[in-house]
């Protein structure tokens, strides 16, 4: 599996959107998961310059044939950030040469189409635990609320990409529209405990040096996994991360 699956980390700002300064500032990570021998490939929350996302696929040998978004917020799937227009699925789904369905959990429809203005039939809805196949390289969806409703994460060959449900450092926020620390503190302590130590969490942003770690080293150095019980968490983050 190792020497077929396709797995590349893009750094908004440096990668691509190069003079994009929402781009810049907002360090959003976009991911490519491919299988190197179908050519298939879908993309982990593309956002801003999409077009560029596509020729770099192109020059990968790699064809579009599916999104997966981890939550509804502009920054990762397009929409309106605070005044400032984001490409992303909406401009990536409006394509004729591209057909790629979007993958989001239940509880993100009405989110997503809101923000973005895709139609419903632009995605599909999932339940946790289902898979989604690259190629023929399987991908589990993790449903992990907490940031918003319908977060969830990607477990694909030893790799965990975690939008902002998990940082290296920290977790995504939850002072936020849809948010709730409560399903966060689950997310993290239960619904995430299914994955090994062993496994590479890639997140959402570059908030640290590093920009990936594993789980058993997250695990131990992530103030979030040193809280023992829900009471504690509800009195020390106060809602917001």
């Amino acid at each position: 599996m190792e020497n077929r699956i396709y797995f590349r980390q893009l750094l908004s700002g440096r990668d691509f959107a190069t003079d994009n300064p929402i781009a810049q500032q907002m360090v959003n990570f976009v991911y490519i998961i491919g299988d190197r021998e179908t050519g298939e490939a879908m993309l982990v929350d593309p956002a801003y310059e999409v077009h560029e996302l596509l020729e770099i696929l192109e020059a990968e040998g790699l064809r579009l044939t599916g999104v997966l978004a981890t939550h509804w917020h502009p920054d990762h799937v397009g929409g309106d950030l605070m005044g400032y227009p984001i490409d992303g699925i909406k401009e990536l789904t409006g394509m004729t040469s591209v057909a790629a369905p979007v993958h989001i959990q239940k509880p993100e429809v009405e989110w997503i189409t809101r923000t973005t203005g895709v139609s419903v039939s632009d995605l599909v809805a999932h339940e946790s635990g289902d898979k989604v196949m690259v190629g023929d390289i399987p991908v589990t969806l993790i449903h992990t609320p907490g940031h918003t409703p319908g977060s969830q994460c990607f477990l694909v060959d030893g790799r965990l990409v975690a939008g902002d449900t998990l940082f290296l450092d920290g977790c995504g926020r939850t002072d936020l529209p849809g948010a709730d620390p409560d399903d966060m503190y689950e997310s993290l302590t239960q619904r995430l405990a299914i994955v090994p130590d062993s496994a590479v969490l890639y997140p959402g942003h570059l908030y640290s040096p590093e920009s990936s770690a594993k789980m058993g080293d997250t695990r131990q150095r992530n103030y979030v996994f040193k809280i023992p019980s829900l009471e504690q968490w509800r009195m020390m983050m106060g809602g917001s991360f």
